[in-house]
């Protein structure tokens, strides 16, 4: 009480107008002190500068420094990805996340696993828990639950739990406790993206229900049918073993694409053919004939692509993507070739789909079955085809208890009784069995924010577990059963690492398979030519769409039509063409287009899609992404994107049959790019293997001549022999245009967001930007459209030595420093884009409004919950201001501090930007020039080295490595 009162009395000391003391007799000191502080709280209000309220450690924890990061290894899991990474944390708060190199199975970190740290500070995730839309106490909860729980079980009725795939060693073992509770429970998965095909077919032909893990490190030939393996075909981005063997030599990777979308592999690919899904299934099974049942074909492009395969043999491997049967035609070529990309005893068991089983819950639904429904982190309402989303909307509110565990509102747990929210997984304990004998930790890196519990800790409650809490029941399972048969000798060293290793068998089950179940005629023809076939796919932003409401996702560029904010409808050229649909650009500089109806048997599907054109779609095909047209959450009134699961039936990623109409729409789109080819300019060189094996450099990288100018004003180049001087190298051969960089440069740098209508100005504010042309060889315009070659460039500050913006900011506001990078001084900028103007890459960013604290920019940074991603070792930039990528110079002086504190040299492999941890491919490469033995030193020396735009004579510390094709 004492304490309250001596607080109020200092506030309301403050209060009083300072003329008030002045009346009083005071000393010239007080006098001063006051006018002092009066003229200091004017300019401050002047300036609009902000009130920090900083609240100091009464006892400070032992793992926390104010200003040194934490690390914590962990897991990041949710419906769609999963990977094993290292999460950063600043004060308590985590704020990046990286890749954990210790594991040798999802390491990477994609752009959707990285973003998932920004879903941490949501301000619209659920606080509290509810029972029939009234707020209410976790006790309340339990009470309610377990009393109809037990009813339930006396009336035999089904108790099921709902959920995504769940590859929990633990949660598994809890819900086996939970079941001898009440004996009627069970565990049906479903996952918005079905796996259950490939699933199906690995158990028919392996003999488990596994997705089969492939390693492309040593594969020389790639034929893939629709599989789009550098995106979301396999559970783990396939992209680190694809690139191992992409350094020119005689055994390059070759990689051959059959594919209707253009896709990322696709985009990728050394050759791609583009056909409607249809002509590929027909085209894969000829090659299955040919190779496994050596039958005859016409196709002279079937009879080149078996004779590549068995040329390679072993060193080949064959991917597809569709049906079941596409599934078992591949895997079947891959044991008659005996393919050693396909790893005999290891299999992902992250993806557990099961379509059969969902569709026998529904008709469980039907039969009122099911006494009470526990749905775990997903949102099937939203995301079950258009048939089963209503007959589960239908039987939901029959159902006497529905219990929703999830972060946020959503279209399900709107028709919901209780609503339980979970902690987000930067939040909790948990743990994960992703890969045959690879079993990973979760740890939490922040106490809940809010007033949350997790999943398993409910069911321990509601099940009478007698175990104290999860945190203890995780402990003593991985004692008891997993650390004693691994390479770890206790708990806390596998908390350290975040992943063990477990030697673990493989239970096959004996398939007799009969080659003549698969040897059926497939020549009868297509009777709807005459209408489309979709493709349904996953863009690399949002995947399934579990992430809608992320701002960081929804800004991110598409690596290929390079819109955000939405999604539309791809076409082929000739196509949009008959139907008389375009896509033209305004006098802003953006994009418009038409939109039309989807339509099957005569009834629309989706109303008014906005149409993109795509170079490369099959003619007859088109493509649709999934994961948009949420109808509840922050951005469903914002973004006006569809949704692509009304059209998912049968859980098909094909579906046939589709009419087009176009209707009197127009739509605005938010491209980051227009201008799709290189106009002639030599920006992305490339060349193929073969002249490059064969000719010298002059033949294949040609120098350029450098302008004189530059060596003029500033007279001899500097040798920059002293101290450190960092140079990044991006090898063209290795980046696949992921975007995980872009990511990662945001979450780093305190990028700001600023939403579609800027977009379309042209105002993005990505310090990186990664480039996509399409080749320009063709001679017209319709053989362009057909199917171009695709080339990725990311592009950043290329600090060169010579920087053309040095010389014109009239307030020295950037200069160069003595470590080779270009340096920008916020506070003096005064924004007047000279440098902007004269910069050849065009990576500057001019901040036209103040994007935190913007009511007109409602994203992460307009609250303080949002703000808490924000890096302290970065400032937040304000209106008026230029700012660029620094090559980030907040690591590299870290890193230099630390190794002056401990007296010792610095390793090469300590100096990284942001960018070049998180490149899933190792396209990127960071160092100090002045190392001898640096990596990046290596990299420089490589002949395929060249700088962008050097013949200005601008000497940038940026340079690339040559594109090499593999066309032989």
């Amino acid at each position: 009480m004492m304490k309250s009162n001596k607080k109020e009395n200092a506030i309301s000391k403050i209060d009083i107008p300072i003329k008030n003391f002045l009346k009083n007799r005071t000393s010239r000191r007080d006098f001063l002190k006051w006018v002092g502080f009066s003229t200091a709280s004017v300019t401050l209000a002047a300036c609009k500068g902000p009130v920090i309220k900083s609240i100091p450690y009464v006892v400070k924890p032992e793992v926390i420094t104010p200003g040194i990061p934490t690390y914590y290894a962990s897991t990041m899991i949710d419906p769609f990805d999963i990977g094993s990474v290292l999460v950063k944390t600043r004060e308590g708060r985590p704020i990046k996340i990286e890749p954990n190199l210790t594991s040798n199975y999802l390491n990477t970190t994609s752009a959707r696993i990285q973003s998932s740290l920004l879903s941490l500070y949501d301000e619209k995730r659920l606080k509290n828990p509810f029972i029939k839309e009234n707020k209410c106490s976790w006790h309340q909860i339990d009470n309610y639950v377990i009393s109809h729980l037990e009813k339930i079980s006396e009336l035999k009725k089904d108790i099921v739990i709902f959920s995504s795939s769940y590859p929990s060693f633990s949660t598994k073992k809890l819900i086996q406790d939970f079941t001898r509770t009440y004996p009627t429970t069970k565990w049906i998965t479903y996952d918005a993206i079905s796996y259950s095909k490939a699933l199906d077919a690995a158990a028919e032909i392996f003999g488990f229900r596994g997705f089969p893990l492939f390693d492309l490190s040593k594969t020389e030939l790639i034929v893939s049918f629709d599989a789009d393996f550098l995106g979301d075909w396999s559970p783990e981005n396939m992209s680190n073993s694809y690139t191992r063997n992409k350094n020119p030599k005689k055994s390059m990777i070759q990689h051959i694409q059959i594919e209707s979308n253009m896709s990322l592999s696709g985009a990728n690919a050394d050759i791609r053919i583009s056909k409607k899904p249809s002509d590929i299934e027909k085209m894969l099974f000829e090659v299955y004939q040919k190779l496994v049942l050596q039958k005859e074909t016409n196709s002279e492009m079937v009879k080149k692509i078996t004779d590549l395969i068995q040329k390679k043999g072993s060193k080949s491997v064959v991917l597809a993507d569709g049906s079941k049967e596409a599934y078992i035609f591949s895997f079947l070529i891959n044991q008659k070739i005996h393919s050693q990309a396909l790893q005999k005893n290891k299999f992902f068991l992250s993806k557990e789909s099961d379509d059969d089983k969902l569709k026998n819950f529904i008709k469980n639904l039907e039969k009122e079955k099911v006494g009470a429904l526990l749905i775990h982190n997903t949102n099937p309402v939203y995301s079950l085809p258009s048939s089963l989303s209503h007959e589960i909307k239908k039987f939901l509110r029959k159902i006497p208890v529905t219990i929703s565990f999830s972060m946020k509102k959503d279209e399900t747990n709107e028709l919901m009784d209780v609503l339980a929210p979970i902690p987000h997984w930067l939040e909790s304990w948990g743990d994960t069995h992703p890969v045959t004998g690879i079993y990973t930790l979760i740890q939490p890196t922040i106490q809940c924010i809010f007033n949350t519990r997790q999943f398993q800790d409910s069911l321990m409650i509601w099940g009478k577990n007698p175990e104290k809490n999860y945190y203890e029941y995780l402990k003593n399972i991985w004692e008891k059963e997993i650390i004693p048969k691994s390479n770890v000798s206790s708990f806390q060293e596998a908390l350290f690492h975040g992943v063990v290793e477990k030697e673990e068998n493989i239970i096959r089950k004996n398939n007799v398979l009969s080659k003549e179940k698969y040897s059926i005629s497939r020549d009868e023809k297509n009777k709807l030519d005459k209408n489309f076939e979709l493709r349904l796919y996953t863009k690399t932003s949002l995947g399934d769409g579990h992430q809608y409401d992320n701002p960081w996702l929804q800004e991110l560029p598409d690596p290929i039509t390079r819109t955000t904010w939405e999604n539309y409808l791809t076409i082929s050229y000739d196509d949009a063409k008959k139907i008389g649909v375009r896509n033209w650009y305004t006098g802003i500089g953006a994009m418009n287009g038409h939109c039309v109806d989807l339509i099957k048997d005569q009834k629309i599907l989706i109303a008014d899609i906005p149409v993109y054109i795509q170079p490369g779609q099959a003619i007859g095909s088109i493509g649709l992404s999934f994961g948009y047209g949420q109808k509840i959450g922050k951005f469903s009134q914002m973004i006006k994107g569809k949704n692509a699961y009304v059209l998912y039936e049968n859980f098909h990623l094909i579906q046939k049959n589709i009419q087009i109409k176009k209707v009197n729409k127009i739509h605005k789109f938010a491209c980051i790019q227009l201008q799709n080819t290189t106009e002639g300019r030599n920006i992305v060189k490339e060349t193929d293997l073969e002249t490059f094996l064969k000719h010298s450099k002059e033949i294949w990288n040609e120098p350029e001549e450098k302008a004189p100018i530059w060596n003029g004003l500033f007279g001899k180049e500097k040798d920059n022999k002293k101290g450190h001087h960092f140079h990044l190298s991006i090898d063209l051969n290795a980046c696949i245009g992921c975007g995980a960089c872009i990511i990662a440069c945001h979450s780093e740098n305190n990028v700001p967001i600023v939403g579609k209508e800027e977009i379309r100005k042209s105002r993005d504010m990505h310090w990186l930007r990664v480039d996509r042309y399409y080749s320009e060889k063709e001679n017209s315009k319709d053989e362009f459209f057909k199917n171009p070659k695709v080339s990725f460039q990311p592009v950043m500050c290329q600090h060169c030595e010579n920087a053309p913006c040095e010389t014109v900011c009239p307030v020295g506001a950037t200069s160069h420093g003595e470590q080779g990078q270009n340096m920008m001084a916020y506070n003096r900028c005064v924004g007047t884009r000279y440098c902007a103007n004269n910069c050849p890459y065009k990576v500057r960013r001019f901040n036209w409004f103040n994007y935190a604290n913007n009511k007109k920019f409602d994203f992460h940074m307009n609250n303080d919950l949002g703000r808490m991603v924000l890096n302290p070792d970065i400032v937040v930039r304000s209106r008026g201001v230029m700012e660029k990528c620094s090559l980030c110079i907040q690591r590299t002086q870290s890193v230099i501090g630390i190794a002056k504190k401990e007296n010792r040299n610095i390793k090469d492999e300590e100096f990284e930007t942001a960018c070049s941890v998180s490149c899933p491919t190792k396209a990127i490469t960071f160092g100090d020039v002045n190392d001898k033995d640096s990596h990046i030193l290596e990299k420089i020396k490589d002949q395929r080295n060249y700088k962008l735009l050097e013949f200005l004579g601008i000497r940038p510390n940026v340079s690339y490595q040559l594109k090499i094709r593999n066309l032989k």
